[in-house]
């Protein structure tokens, strides 16, 4: 498909999917909230906050690998956003690299902006969001129950402390796109073939990343087995898509001691905003 460009590789594809994706997830926004926007569509603007805060999100995330990747003189695509009629309106975004990886340092700086550039934005979010959250009482309740991620659970405690027996935390619209936030931090860190993850550990670990992955598919379908059924599609996803990292052209050129650690924090967050039971 030919694609019309305007500026600086942004093409009429880009907006229109942008512009369908802020509507998905204003859209969601709204449902969330209880609204039927055929009844009150003077009341889509209350989406703006999940909508507004979410993009940012994912767009900070994607920007991350895409300043990364020009600066590396990288042929990448500026950030696809994809609309969705979901739970959350949209499945995310994504950048396409034309170009080969010539070596792991390049491979961790790239594979890393982006969960970290998330993470910068997604942080302060969610905890301006739960902030804005009210605690109410479970005779008052109902709605979606979400799980916790270490990430979470401490902010949340921090924040709110310990909750009343019979009383549970309902999430403002912000507050639930942090979550998110952090959810898709994880899903992308997963150390599996080319995700974020897998980027990072290639990077870390050379030919180890491919035993790790092993055992992260094993563990995704037990999970899956034994949790939330998401996992097995996942487990799926990831094992057609292909666990193994491909070598970079130079393989042999080392890490480097400080991208070694940015390499070990970025796997750290993996770990902390993982969530073993999302719903």
């Amino acid at each position: 498909m030919t694609q019309v460009k305007i500026m600086g590789g942004l093409s009429f594809l880009h907006i229109i999917l942008f512009v369908m994706t802020l509507v998905t997830t204003l859209l969601a926004g709204v449902l969330q909230l209880g609204i039927n926007p055929l009844q009150e569509p003077q009341a889509l603007w209350r989406g703006l906050p999940f909508s507004l805060t979410l993009l940012t999100i994912l767009g900070a995330h994607e920007f991350g690998h895409y300043f990364m990747s020009r600066r590396y003189h990288i042929d990448a695509t500026l950030p696809y956003f994809i609309p969705a009629p979901s739970l959350v309106g949209t499945f995310g975004a994504f950048i396409k690299m034309r170009s080969p990886i010539m070596d792991r340092r390049i491979l961790l700086d790239v594979g890393s902006a982006g969960p970290l550039a998330g993470m910068a934005v997604a942080l302060p979010v969610l905890i301006v969001g739960l902030f804005l959250s009210p605690v109410t009482s479970s005779a008052n309740g109902g709605g979606l129950e979400i799980g916790d991620s270490l990430l979470f659970y401490g902010l949340n405690w921090l924040i709110k402390g310990p909750l009343p027996e019979g009383s549970h935390l309902l999430l403002h619209p912000i507050a639930f796109s942090g979550w998110i936030g952090l959810l898709v931090t994880s899903l992308n860190l997963l150390p599996v073939g080319q995700l974020d993850g897998g980027h990072v550990a290639y990077a870390v670990l050379g030919s180890k990343q491919g035993p790790l992955a092993k055992v992260v598919v094993l563990a995704l379908v037990i999970m899956g087995v034994t949790g939330w059924s998401g996992w097995l599609v996942w487990a799926l996803l990831v094992t057609l898509m292909g666990i193994y990292h491909p070598p970079v052209v130079y393989d042999w050129i080392p890490l480097g001691k400080r991208r070694k650690v940015i390499g070990w924090l970025t796997l750290t967050i993996f770990i902390v905003t993982f969530i073993p039971k999302p719903f």
